[in-house]
């Protein structure tokens, strides 16, 4: 497939939609077409809106990347999954609905573990995988997910700012500077926006992360692909001690982690991470 002007531009991008075991998957699709795009896994109660545009953007001037509503989410029909492997069986369901048996992933926290559960169940899917704020299953203090969260849900309730100011990003200076800038890219798109995460569909998310968090280490050796993980230094959401021990975990995966930052690293350093995602995504 040929397209001779493709949509590079995030913001521009429409949402397309398509039904496969009974759900109907919102999802977004830009770049040049080439023939193994890049599906972009979102965070805890992330839709297509919380993605950073000059991330996106920049792999799709090369790529063509899709980006997608997992189900129960934002446009996407059905209901939440308890746990996630369920996710990475939709995300499955999703991928293939497309016509798709070809892919690289770039996620991001909840997401870096549903990609994952997906590599190990379905190898031959995946050839490059970028694992971003995120860990392993079974990794230490991966359970503590939840509290995190909903402190963090309260701080930012009283201060009347969006949670991610705290859970993302390192409460000086920089962090604060960082973190409204990005929330300032995330408003760019001002057309077709995506509906809100419910607060059922959250709760269930926080606790299938809980789940994943206690349930026994994953074989993580199985995963052979290159794999490219990232973090800030700081992240006191999914500690970052974590993206050492999936690299560790994964044989040959290369490791970049982002001083002075936490959980949102790759959004704070995007202008240096963009480039080096969209190079590794290349070879």
């Amino acid at each position: 497939m040929t397209d001779t002007n493709p949509i590079t531009s995030y913001a521009e991008a429409p949402t397309r939609h398509v039904s496969a075991a009974g759900v109907t998957f919102a999802y977004r699709d830009l770049g040049p077409h080439s023939d193994i795009p890049v599906v972009f896994f979102v965070h805890l109660a992330g839709t297509l809106d919380n993605w950073d545009p000059r991330i996106v953007d920049a792999i799709a001037r090369e790529r063509r990347v899709i980006t997608f509503d997992q189900r129960g989410v934002g446009a996407s029909s059905g209901t939440v999954p308890r746990t996630l492997e369920e996710a990475a069986d939709d995300a499955y369901t999703f991928i293939r609905a497309l016509g798709l048996d070809r892919i690289d992933i770039f996620s991001f926290s909840m997401g870096g573990m549903i990609a994952q559960d997906l590599v190990l169940k379905h190898p031959d899917l995946v050839r490059r995988l970028v694992l971003t704020g995120t860990g392993p299953r079974g990794g230490t203090d991966m359970d503590k997910v939840v509290l995190t969260t909903y402190v963090d849900l309260v701080r930012s309730a009283l201060r009347r700012v969006d949670v991610k100011e705290f859970l993302f990003f390192n409460r000086n200076e920089t962090g604060m500077r960082a973190a409204k800038a990005f929330l300032g890219r995330l408003r760019e798109r001002t057309v077709d926006r995506d509906k809100e995460i419910t607060l059922a569909a959250f709760n269930t998310q926080l606790f299938a992360i809980r789940r994943f968090g206690r349930s026994a280490p994953a074989d993580l050796s199985r995963i052979t692909q290159p794999t490219l993980i990232a973090n800030g230094d700081n992240d006191r959401m999914v500690p970052s001690v974590l993206s050492e021990e999936l690299h560790r975990r994964i044989a040959g995966s290369t490791l970049v982690m982002y001083p002075d930052s936490g959980h949102g690293g790759i959004f704070q350093y995007h202008e240096q991470f963009a480039p080096l995602v969209a190079d590794f995504l290349r070879d």
